[in-house]
Formats: C-alpha cells, sequence, structure tokens
C-alpha cells in the first residue's frame, strides 16, 4: 500500500466552469490528471484529496464529478474544501455508496499502520478578524480536536507508524508563525500535514517544510504538476 495525496481538482463536468481561465496550464487539466493517476496508483493505494472536488453547487450537479473520481483507482479520502457547497452530512455521502471513497468529517480512519485525521480549516486570522471568521475558526478548530480524538480511539487497537493530517486550508504561512491549527497539529503528533486552497499563483504564501516534528506539504493540483503526489510508501 501507498499513500498519494492531490487536492483542489476542481471538476466541472456539468456546471461548466473550466478552469483554463486560470492559465493554459489548466487546459484539460483533468485529462493530465487521470493519466497520472491510472499510471501509478493501484487499487490497494490510498489517495488524500483535501478538498475542493467540485464546482458544482448542489450534490446532484457534483454527482458526475465525484463519480469520475470514485471510478480512478484505489481507495479515496474525501476532506471538505471551501468550494464544496454540496456538501452534506456524513450520513447522506455515505449513502451514495461510490466505490472506494470514504468522507473524512468530524472522524479518522487507519489504513494499515497510518492513521488519517483532518477537516477544512478556515482563513488564518487577519489583524482585524469579522466576527463570522472569528466563529468559523473555531469551529474548525473543534472540528480538527474531534478528528483528532476519534483517531486516539481508534489507535487503542492499532500500533500506528504515522498519522498524516488533511486540511483544506493552509495550517501555517510562509513565515512559519504558529497558528491555533498548527498548534493542534503538532500537539497530537502529526508526522505529516497535507493541505490545498493554494495554487501557482500564490506560491509566495506557501510553507513546505518540517516544524516541531511535523511535515508540511502543499498538494494543489498544479503545484503537484497534476498528478497524485507520493507521501508514504514505496515508489
Amino acid at each position: 500500500m501507498r499513500i498519494y495525496g492531490i487536492s483542489d481538482l476542481h471538476l466541472s463536468f456539468t456546471s461548466n466552469k473550466p478552469m483554463d481561465k486560470f492559465g493554459q496550464h489548466w487546459y484539460k487539466h483533468h485529462e493530465k490528471i487521470a493519466a497520472s493517476w491510472t499510471s501509478n496508483v493501484h487499487d490497494d493505494d490510498v489517495v488524500l484529496i483535501p478538498g475542493d472536488h467540485s464546482w458544482g453547487l448542489k450534490l446532484d450537479e457534483a454527482l458526475p464529478d465525484l463519480k469520475w473520481i470514485a471510478d480512478l483507482p484505489g481507495t479515496k479520502v474525501m476532506g471538505k474544501g471551501n468550494h464544496d457547497l454540496w456538501w452534506h452530512s456524513l450520513a447522506r455521502l455515505e449513502s451514495l455508496e461510490l466505490s472506494g471513497m470514504k468522507w473524512l468529517q468530524n472522524n479518522a480512519m487507519i489504513f494499515g499502520d497510518v492513521g488519517i485525521c483532518g477537516t477544512r480549516g478556515w482563513s488564518l486570522p487577519a489583524a482585524e478578524p469579522t466576527p463570522e471568521d472569528t466563529k468559523i475558526y473555531a469551529r474548525e478548530q473543534e472540528r480538527l480536536k474531534l478528528s483528532f480524538q476519534a483517531l486516539d480511539k481508534l489507535r487503542k487497537t492499532a500500533s500506528l507508524r504515522a498519522i498524516i493530517c488533511m486540511i483544506h486550508y493552509p495550517p501555517l504561512s510562509s513565515d512559519r508563525r504558529e497558528t491555533e491549527f498548527s498548534k493542534l497539529i503538532e500537539g497530537y503528533g502529526a508526522d505529516l500535514c497535507i493541505y490545498g486552497h493554494m495554487h501557482l499563483s500564490h506560491k509566495h504564501r506557501v510553507f513546505r517544510g518540517t516544524q516541531n516534528g511535523t511535515r508540511y506539504e502543499v498538494v494543489s493540483c498544479d503545484f503537484a504538476d497534476f498528478a497524485p503526489r507520493l507521501l508514504m510508501g514505496d515508489g
């Protein structure tokens, strides 16, 4: 088993929102993703996808995009992004019964000896955050705690060699100043934290490296050249 990561697929098979308006490198980007994915990912591998899967506003609009992801090899662990407005309750998502697709929401899961947890996150506080931003930021902290706590319960019956946290928004900025998210991620002993949301135009704001024992990696698909990035396991 190998573990890969890729995010921000921004699929739009029904919503007609082509991504190449953000640059020619996005032209038919789903074909690039599919080609690399099918060439490298096997059915017994795991692919972590921390958000922004579909431009669909409602679940029926997003369903063709989700089915496209489900048909790709491997087990897909889906996290919520800021554009995933179609996202429903965990029970509703699980009722879709999409093959090889797992949903991360206030829960955790273990594959082999690797634990997976995470949440959507939120924009890091500005100098004068709005009351709404402050409310969501605090709520996402609680959701991340719930996920780590769920993993703690699971690991009572499993021996883990690594913990991966997947979060949509970056938990750190390029200045490496700690945040409430990074304190939780590092405090709970995550070995690796992957995130998305940021694109090549934001590369000056991205932190990639190790801090307090946790390695941080951005896996937005344009950063990864539209290919799932190998995180753990043999290449």
